[in-house]
């Protein structure tokens, strides 16, 4: 099992930036994807970022590429960290995003969620 606790969500402004915390704990070496979905209301979650534990690879959905970066990091006290940095955040960027672990190619765990709002 991984857990995700997800911390960083808000309120700015268009043209602000917030960067979205992610830390993983549990069985974190069994992690070889972590990725950031979001869902905004009366929409399906969508996953707009994701990085492979393996290289370090990313992928972004259309939508963010150029604005958004996913990067981790493993710390010594057992945890894993992913981030996603967010620039020039637009209106229709609020939503509500998720913190996303993928194990052994199959199995995955999610965050509690942490809304972010972009007021034009």
């Amino acid at each position: 099992q991984v857990q995700l606790v997800e911390s960083g969500g808000g309120w700015v402004q268009a043209g602000g930036s917030l960067r979205l915390s992610c830390a993983a704990s549990g069985s974190i070496s069994s992690i070889d994807m972590m990725g950031w979905y979001r869902q905004a209301p009366g929409k399906q979650r969508e996953l707009i970022a994701h990085i492979i534990s393996d290289g370090g690879s990313t992928t972004y959905v259309d939508s963010v590429k150029g604005r958004f970066t996913i990067s981790t990091i493993s710390r010594d006290n057992g945890k894993n960290m992913v981030y996603l940095q967010m620039n020039n955040l637009k209106p229709e960027d609020t939503a509500v995003y998720y913190c996303y672990a993928r194990r052994n190619r199959a199995f995955g765990s999610w965050g509690q969620g942490t809304q972010v709002t972009v007021s034009s």
